[in-house]
């Protein structure tokens, strides 16, 4: 997980990852492989391992459900149409959308419609899947229900997951890994448990930045 303030970079930080944004210097490693070292077809190849769930879930509005979950097996696969429905149907059900395919994106609610682009994001089964602020403008019953979807489908299909958030109980239930990131610089790094009790002072402020933190910090 990455997390810090607005502004501090971390938008910017996984679009450089994921190939979106170019660097100024340094490596961003697949398995030992240096994504910006490679050609057009090497760059393509991590592509097809890669899966991203935007912030606001960029579904195409005039796509259906199912067409937005094929979109990326039509650019990366050769399956045939019958086998990326199929597909397209698996990924759907697996988030519990089975019956959606043929609705369009503003007939869904905004839990719907991140599950929709989760469902896509796992469509070409990625090694590694990228979600910058799964849980923004949702409710918090569904925030649970989305980070529950991303923790399952990490464990299950053994993905490397890496989750950008502002969504404390996200970082305190599933932070394997947390990178704290303060003006544009890894600040502090660590687990869930050790989040908790750093001694960071940048870091600290923004874990306990709520009244519910701060009152939790109490107990610890």
């Amino acid at each position: 997980m990455i997390i810090g303030e607005s502004g501090s970079g971390k938008t910017v930080l996984i679009r450089c990852m994921v190939g979106l944004n170019d660097v100024d210097s340094g490596e961003v490693l697949f398995n030992g492989r240096n994504f910006y070292n490679l050609d057009f077809k090497g760059k393509k190849e991590i592509r097809k391992e890669i899966g991203m769930l935007f912030q606001g879930g960029a579904l195409f509005d005039s796509k259906t459900v199912e067409e937005n979950v094929v979109f990326p097996l039509s650019m990366f696969t050769d399956l045939s149409e019958s086998e990326k429905r199929d597909r397209a149907n698996f990924c759907l059900k697996r988030v519990n959308l089975a019956n959606a395919n043929n609705l369009f994106p503003a007939e869904l609610s905004g839990g719907m419609k991140k599950r929709v682009a989760i469902a896509r994001a796992i469509s070409v089964q990625p090694k590694y899947l990228f979600c910058d602020e799964p849980n923004s403008g949702l409710d918090p019953k569904t925030s649970i229900v989305i980070d529950s979807l991303i923790k399952e489908i990490t464990e299950e299909y053994n993905i490397t997951t890496v989750v950008i958030t502002h969504d404390m109980n996200s970082v305190v239930e599933n932070g394997d890994n947390i990178m704290f990131i303060y003006k544009g610089e890894k600040w502090w790094e660590g687990n869930k448990e050790e989040i908790l009790k750093t001694d960071n002072l940048e870091a600290q402020d923004f874990v306990y930045a709520t009244k519910f933190m701060k009152e939790l910090r109490k107990k610890l």
